[in-house]
């Protein structure tokens, strides 16, 4: 077993309605985001060198800031809030908490256009750079594999889930998106467990 990462909204149960998990519409296979993407947006936190994904932001010049304010956001089912809130020392402590979590949610409101920019300009840009393995520094710590993963971007290689490649993450990423959009969602952000 391994950590997940998971693209959430503030309309979820309209989003995960009944039909969302029916295999005739696949929508699983369409939209997951795979493991390696999670350990990819996690990189920011190992101290190997410059992130991955702050690479690509410098070698496409798109602003990725988007993708690491999503996992800011702490909903009212937040595990490491909740957490938090137990473990505070006083009232006043859990009082904060949850104010500093309302503020970044208050900030975060409405980012399903800004996101949807990003991924859409990270999959315009990236989609030209055929040796995106090779612009890459993996602080030598190279726990993504760097010749699987970067590589072919404008393939789907897994399975929606299983075995993508960073191209298919990303458009499987931008279909999420558009998806939520006709269903209303105005806010996205990461859930990982």
């Amino acid at each position: 077993m391994g950590l997940d990462i998971d693209i959430s909204t503030d309309v979820n149960d309209d989003i995960f309605a009944n039909d969302y998990h029916d295999p005739v519409n696949d929508y699983f296979n369409k939209h997951s985001l795979s493991r390696t993407f999670c350990n990819f947006m996690c990189r920011q936190n190992l101290g190997y060198g410059e992130p991955e994904l702050d690479q690509i932001g410098r070698i496409t010049d798109v602003d990725i800031s988007p993708l690491y304010q999503m996992e800011t956001y702490q909903d009212d089912n937040d595990e490491g809030l909740t957490f938090q809130l137990e473990v505070a020392e006083s009232e006043a402590e859990r009082q904060q908490l949850l104010e500093e979590a309302r503020l970044i949610r208050e900030s975060l409101a409405g980012n399903i256009v800004k996101v949807f920019s990003t991924i859409n300009s990270l999959i315009d840009k990236l989609s030209a750079i055929h040796n995106l393995p090779e612009l890459l520094d993996d602080g030598d710590h190279d726990t993504l594999g760097y010749d699987t993963y970067f590589t072919d971007f404008n393939l789907d290689k897994g399975e929606g889930y299983l075995r993508n490649n960073f191209g298919q993450d990303l458009r499987n990423f931008k279909r999420f998106l558009e998806f939520a959009k006709e269903r209303g969602a105005r806010t996205v952000y990461f859930r990982y467990g």
